[in-house]
């Protein structure tokens, strides 16, 4: 046996199957002094009869099969799937669920990362408890305007943006301007078009939806000021207009979220020449979002939720 001490693990090996190869001790009872299996030193001569040192070089144990491991077929339309919507982990798996394919959230959300197709960062929120009153369809409305990125025909375009706080259906409209007008025309249409009736809004404090902080400083009677025609039309529907504090746009969260998915999942894939096709792209889009599976829905369409909400009420 050799007197010198291993440098790695191959010599390590060999200075102990190494006498049995020279005939000088058995392997019984070398497995008397050895401190490793009989098996061991057997699969070790083995390897080395077959490859030489190369054989005897550290291998994995990890198994090459998993008995519980997502089928291929899976794993491919989930990757389709991802590329093809750009959905998170939970909204792909709603998807998934109506194919009848079942499969955990996190498994898919590894999927997703092996293929490198998540996020290139990550924040993580401050997570706070709100008491979050019932709502149903039409108590609150949100209401926000978006610019529409770029310019067409050298001119810009703005999105005013409605979404139901408890449905999350959502009703959009291309105009050429933000004006108090186009204000009071969007809150028409938006009354006419919601298959629900809507009891109040609430916006942001943008000089076409209010004048509270800028109009009423500026007025000469400061105790009768001039409302805005927003609020005037609000008061003659019945419609309470209510609005955020300055500075706090998450009050108006759920807009402001929307106006997030429009940005990644249609202007960033798409490109308009002409505000006709910008107007029907936009309609299409609108009626896509209100049968998209929602979270905060637990994975219901923001049209399922509305019919949910009527059976209900029904029942």
């Amino acid at each position: 046996m050799s007197k010198t001490m291993p440098k790695s693990t191959k010599d390590e090996k060999l200075r102990w199957i190494k006498p049995i190869l020279d005939k000088e001790i058995s392997i019984k009872k070398m497995v008397l002094v050895c401190p490793f299996s009989e098996r061991a030193i057997k699969y070790w001569l083995a390897q080395y009869r077959a490859h030489g040192m190369s054989g005897l070089e550290n291998r994995s144990t990890r198994p090459k099969s998993q008995p519980s491991e997502t089928p291929i077929r899976i794993k491919e339309r989930i990757i389709e799937l991802r590329l093809e919507t750009r959905l998170c982990a939970k909204k792909l798996n709603y998807k998934l669920k109506k194919e009848n394919i079942l499969i955990h959230d996190r498994t898919i959300g590894k999927i997703i990362k092996s293929e490198k197709l998540v996020r290139k960062y990550r924040i993580r929120k401050l997570q706070y408890k709100y008491i979050k009153p019932t709502l149903f369809p039409g108590d609150l409305v949100e209401i926000d305007i978006k610019y529409v990125p770029g310019k067409i025909s050298g001119k810009r375009y703005y999105q005013y943006t409605a979404i139901d706080c408890a449905s999350r259906w959502r009703h959009l409209k291309i105009y050429d301007q933000m004006t108090n007008e186009y204000s009071i025309q969007f809150v028409e249409e938006l009354m006419k078009a919601a298959p629900f009736k809507i009891k109040a809004i609430k916006t942001d404090n943008g000089s076409c939806f209010t004048n509270r902080y800028i109009g009423y400083l500026k007025s000469s009677d400061p105790f009768n000021p001039r409302l805005h025609s927003l609020d005037v039309f609000c008061a003659e529907h019945n419609l309470p207009h209510y609005l955020i504090d300055p500075g706090k746009p998450a009050q108006n969260g759920r807009v402001e979220r929307s106006h997030r998915t429009d940005q990644e999942h249609f202007y960033d894939l798409n490109k308009f020449r002409t505000v006709l096709g910008l107007k029907k792209k936009i309609r299409q889009w609108n009626n896509y979002y209100n049968n998209l599976e929602h979270c905060s829905l637990d994975g219901l369409t923001p049209n399922e939720a509305l019919n949910m909400r009527v059976q209900n009420v029904c029942t």
